[in-house]
């Protein structure tokens, strides 16, 4: 694997009305650009946003300097929507992925279908007789780096479906090898490349412009070449801006519906007579196929991004690029440049001096506000769009391949998790609903036992310790065998966790996301107010009628690990149902808990204060250890003292909290006024007066210890 740091261009950029069209000071000459050269193509109508500028060129987008007040801000962004409506305008076109079209297209064609079904079952079919005989010869290790170049070639030569299987498989060491990790690797930005000649063509005949009358130089090849297209780095004319030049590969359409086609048909066949998958197939390729057609569409990644951006880029770790809508169409894409690494090339990032694994962990981090806050998700993670940049930040590239998670699915997701936690199999097994895994017919009380089966067995460590695979798999064994119906979306979130995970692996074969993730979702479980969070919170942390001091305090120190936890916010959503009118039952935990506290730290304080009197001064003062209102025995003081020590610990939590501030008790006494909270608070006086005269009473029924006589 290769650990030089390379200048990797980046697959896409958001609109954005403040970077797009600031005019750059000309940085000096680079080796790897060359003068820009027209290429003669049939002239073009339309094109360019805009007239022509002072340079007295007709029809070219000027990017003009950046003047700092509403009004031109308001220009701009007017400006940014008129180009990206003429982008939108030039991508009108762009092919939308129907089965049905597919059918009647190739449907007429068995020649051409059956020769590109003999090349593939060809190609992989010599693949596995020479792993066979490998086998049989017992030279599998001898011959494995020879195997994964021949795989990696196979699927070269295949085209760009294959090409994306095996992206797909080298972020897998868990299913790979590391040789063949090695070579696989490869496909995510060294593919062979097509002729700059017809690259360029197609720069000119998209935009509508000469290539010279827009770029003042770029680079005579290609930097990288990836399934779909290959990226030019240039330089904007008019600002002086690096930029990348993303191109589509020319009859990509054709190659790619071919295939789809055939795996379709052959998703018919699995439907049909493969009775172990449960999962419609069919559904499944459609859905991976329109997200491939979609990414063909270069304006609709530009799209994405500005989306992603928006939503994602707000931390100050994570980088998306911007897009250049002026220069942007079906099938070329112009974007701001990245320099960075990949993030598979664990050496070359080291040698920058960042960590791995906290970039991999800000990758996970933000895929978990992907899936879970706002369900926009990249669904293409892999090591070729992702780069880690001298400065530190994690950037997201290639926004092609997006998916979404249902809202409902989304809380879903975490009360799950917690489920799995407390192991109430029996609320997990119903969860399949809101995940539209089961139809509401289905009777889950057959699942409930397999789900115990796996995950008691899976449990027997901390959860930490779970790797998300061993997840995945154990879920995956149950599929199989209960009536499922896996969404296209969680196939793709969990591409998306495993290559996350894969990455990990690299640099700590013991990482485990879920470790990772708890930060998260011990912060959304304690201040966000979804109803579905609020009462999973609840069934976290009380059990048998008790309250769960322990797991309150993990929350809180796993909470304060994730760097949006706001002390302000933890556990508002619980008051607010604990004084609301559908609160009583959580009301009758909460009074009698609220007793066992005040005393714990009433008495406790009593207890602890006169064990660190100094012993000559103890006999000027009552002894609480012995006979009267106070006296416990040892097991019940250990217990309470404890009880005040949680509590206090959980106190110290909370004022520790970098978000800490005294103004966040302001809404809960705020609520602590409405009748409602006064009529609870009396309730705790009366519980905690009646827990006293209790004690009093019971020492003042007990018998007297006997008093032996003096002997004489």
């Amino acid at each position: 694997m290769s650990t030089a740091v390379v200048s990797v261009p980046c697959c896409l950029c958001a609109a954005s009305s403040g970077q797009g069209r600031r005019r750059w000071k000309l940085p000096p000459p680079r080796a790897a650009l060359v003068e820009a050269k027209p290429i003669p193509v049939p002239s073009l109508r339309g094109g360019g946003a805009g007239a022509g500028g002072d340079d007295g060129i007709s029809g070219v987008p000027v990017l003009r300097v950046r003047e700092f007040s509403s009004a031109s801000a308001l220009r701009d962004r007017a400006d940014d929507m008129q180009a990206e409506a003429t982008a939108m305008t030039r991508a009108a076109d762009a092919s939308v992925y129907t089965p049905e079209l597919l059918v009647t297209k190739y449907g007429s064609r068995p020649i051409k279908v059956v020769r590109r079904a003999f090349e593939i079952l060809a190609g992989l079919g010599s693949f596995a007789i020479n792993l066979w005989l490998d086998q049989v010869k017992g030279q599998i290790d001898q011959n494995q780096r020879l195997r994964a170049i021949q795989l990696r070639k196979t699927f070269t030569r295949l085209g760009p479906t294959f090409v994306k299987i095996g992206q797909g498989l080298s972020t897998r060491p868990d299913l790979c090898p590391p040789l063949y990790l090695d070579e696989l690797s490869v496909l995510q930005d060294a593919l062979p490349t097509f002729p700059d000649a017809e690259a360029f063509a197609c720069i000119e005949k998209e935009l509508g412009y000469s290539l010279d009358s827009v770029y003042s130089s770029i680079s005579s090849s290609p930097i990288a070449a990836a399934s779909l297209g290959q990226v030019y780095k240039a330089q904007l004319k008019y600002s002086g801006q690096i930029v990348a030049v993303k191109v589509q590969r020319p009859g990509i359409e054709e190659a790619i519906g071919l295939d789809f086609y055939l795996i379709r048909g052959l998703g018919f066949l699995i439907n049909k007579y493969v009775d172990f998958i449960s999962s419609d197939v069919v559904a499944l390729v459609d859905e991976f196929a329109r997200r491939v057609y979609q990414e063909l569409n270069y304006v609709q990644e530009g799209k994405n991004a500005r989306r992603f951006k928006k939503l994602y880029a707000d931390k100050e770790d994570v980088l998306v690029p911007d897009i250049f809508w002026d220069y942007t169409s079906g099938k070329v894409l112009t974007m701001e440049w990245v320099e960075g690494v990949k993030l598979n090339e664990q050496e070359a990032i080291e040698r920058q001096g960042l960590n791995l694994l906290e970039l991999v962990n800000t990758g996970i981090q933000c895929s978990l506000r992907q899936l879970l806050e706002y369900g926009y998700f990249h669904a293409d993670p892999h090591p070729g769009n992702l780069l880690a940049t001298p400065d530190g930040k994690l950037a997201f590239l290639d926004f092609g391949m997006m998916s979404e998670t249902p809202e409902q699915a989304r809380s879903a997701i975490i009360g799950h998790v917690v489920h799995m936690v407390n192991r109430d199999y029996e609320a997990m097994a119903r969860d399949y609903y809101a995940l539209d895994f089961l139809s509401p017919d289905v009777d889950v009380t057959p699942i409930v036992p397999a789900l115990r089966g796996f995950f008691d067995n899976a449990l027997s460590s901390t959860v930490s310790e779970l790797n998300f695979k061993t997840i995945v798999d154990g879920l995956g064994a149950v599929l199989y065998e209960y009536p499922f119906n896996v969404p296209a979306y969680y196939a793709l979130i969990l591409r998306s966790l495993t290559v996350l995970e894969g990455l990990a692996l690299y640099a700590d074969p013991n990482f485990k996301v879920l470790a990772a993730s708890y930060p998260y979702f011990a912060k959304r479980l304690l201040t966000d107010p979804n109803p579905y969070l609020r009462d999973a919170l609840i069934e976290l942390l009380f059990k048998d009628g008790r309250f769960r001091w322990n797991r309150l305090e993990n929350l809180l120190v796993q909470g304060k690990q994730d760097r949006d936890f706001n002390a302000k916010d933890a556990l508002q959503p619980v008051l607010k149902l604990l004084l609301g009118p559908d609160g009583e039952d959580l009301r009758a935990l909460v009074i009698k808990e609220a007793v066992c506290i005040t005393e714990a730290i009433i008495l406790g304080s009593v207890v602890e204060s006169y064990n660190l009197i100094p012993g000559f001064l103890r006999t000027f003062i009552p002894d609480v250890n012995a006979p009267g209102p106070l006296v416990m025995n040892t097991a019940e003081r250990e217990s309470m003292l404890e009880l005040r020590a949680q509590v206090l610990r959980i106190w110290e939590l909370l004022r520790s909290s970098e978000s800490f501030d005294p103004s966040i008790f302001l809404p809960i006494l705020q609520v602590l006024q409405e009748p409602e909270a006064r009529v609870l608070g009396g309730r705790v006086v009366g519980g905690i007066t009646q827990r006293l005269a209790a004690r009093l009473l019971q020492q003042v029924l007990r018998e007297p210890p006997a008093v032996s006589s003096p002997s004489f």
